[in-house]
């Protein structure tokens, strides 16, 4: 349940995430290149293919850095009702379980 304070203590997990990308886009190159000096094409080839996944991935990490922080609500909004299992509105209930449908 949200407690209304996550903007002033949410933490970004894309920084880390941009570091260990560009880690891992290194050793792929450097595996890469390391397997074509012994004559490994198969190992290069993987190597390369990680490499290429790295490199999306690190793309996509900047790109989101890049884009800054999204809306989060105030500090005046108040925190989301926990779902108790039952649609109000409509009268539905959620499967229990029992059967098919929503049948209550």
């Amino acid at each position: 349940m949200r407690t209304g304070d996550e903007p002033v203590h949410a933490r970004s997990p894309l920084r880390i995430r941009c570091g260990l990308a560009l880690w891992g886009l290194l050793w792929a190159v450097a595996g890469a290149v390391a397997f074509v000096n012994v004559g490994r094409p198969e190992w290069a080839a993987a190597c390369a293919a990680l490499a290429m996944v790295a490199a999306t991935d690190l793309v996509l990490v900047i790109r989101h850095i890049h884009q800054g922080p999204h809306y989060q609500p105030g500090r005046k909004i108040p925190p989301y009702e926990p779902d108790r299992g039952r649609n109000e509105t409509y009268g539905i209930r959620k499967n229990t379980g029992r059967g098919h449908g929503t049948r209550p």
